[in-house]
């Protein structure tokens, strides 16, 4: 579980560049980052609202099973 004091640097960073906060909390080569990543590219403001959307109510800890790997 990641801190008040990550969680804001998390946002603040979505807010700026959308893809980079996504990747801190979800790492490089996941689902969540290139979804960030697309919707930046077609708009900034879709890619920030999945952005504050991945970082603060998507939790990774509890899907993550034995099964799911990152891409690299």
């Amino acid at each position: 579980m990641a801190t008040r004091c990550e969680i804001l640097c998390e946002v603040l960073i979505a807010i700026l560049l959308p893809p980079v906060g996504v990747c801190f909390r979800h790492g490089c080569c996941s689902v969540e980052f290139f979804i960030c990543l697309v919707l930046t590219i077609l708009g900034y403001v879709p890619g920030i609202i999945y952005a504050l959307y991945a970082i603060l109510f998507f939790d990774r800890d509890n899907i993550r099973g034995d099964y799911y790997r990152p891409l690299a």
